[in-house]
């Protein structure tokens, strides 16, 4: 079985159980492990009917790169989702859209913290291009610590297109940039907005530049230049949340 049709990880299992247990074909359990959390989480598969394989430590080490935490769980692929998916989740919004925007980020690690801080800033969603984009393997999926399974990533063929449409929808694109005029926090992030963050080092694609409504920069005091993406994806977001709810 690929790695990417499995998840690893106390909170990354116990967030599939308890929100999309019919993903879950079975459950591989590190034989020895009997602490609260992982008596917790059986308790749930148990009323879910998943079965359970108990496996030598070595075995589950074989399966995944990362820390299993002594649980590995057989799931359906967490596919991303389409255009199709972004038009209907736009539809559907009943308060303005708060949306994260990562253009050639390509490590599942940041996707990962990227999926964690969108869900903790209450984020709708987070979209990226088809190509030079992270997979949401497994990976990514235990970085996020369970917000992969609540924040959708959306996919596109074309994201200057995509970042286009969203304008014609009426929300305001904000870019990140170190060269930006503009501080982040002299900035607007009220209504309906899509943060754009760049890979590391390059930054944002030029089309992606040419889309926004306005860039900003973060204020660096120390001797780095730039943040890894998912702190300053966080950073952004966090000064959003701070100014919507005014």
């Amino acid at each position: 079985m690929a790695k990417s049709d499995l998840s690893f990880g106390i909170h990354a299992v116990t967030t599939l159980l308890e929100r999309h247990p019919k993903r879950v074909q079975g459950l591989l359990v590190q034989k020895g492990r009997q602490d609260q959390r992982m008596r917790r989480l059986l308790d749930l598969a148990k009323q879910r009917h998943i079965t359970v394989e108990v496996m030598e430590r070595s075995e589950l080490d074989r399966l995944v790169d990362g820390v299993h935490q002594g649980i590995v769980a057989r799931v359906e692929p967490n596919r991303a989702q389409n255009e199709t998916f972004l038009e209907t989740l736009l539809e559907g919004l009943e308060e303005s859209a708060f949306l994260l925007v990562l253009d050639g980020v390509t490590d599942p690690h940041n996707l990962g913290a990227c999926l964690r801080t969108a869900d903790a800033a209450g984020a709708h969603a987070v979209i990226a291009p088809k190509d030079k984009a992270a997979p949401l393997n497994a990976t990514a999926v235990k970085v996020a610590c369970g917000a992969a399974e609540s924040v959708p990533y959306i996919t596109v063929t074309n994201l200057a297109r995509t970042l286009k449409h969203l304008q014609a929808c009426g929300i305001w694109i904000t870019g990140t940039a170190g060269e930006a005029e503009q501080w982040l926090a002299d900035s607007n992030l009220t209504g309906p907005m899509a943060l754009v963050m760049g890979a590391e080092g390059s930054g944002m694609r030029r089309l992606t530049r040419e889309s926004c409504d306005q860039l900003v920069k973060i204020p660096m005091a120390g001797e780095v230049s730039s943040l890894n993406v998912s702190v300053a994806a966080g950073v952004c977001l966090f000064e959003a949340v701070r100014q919507r709810s005014k």
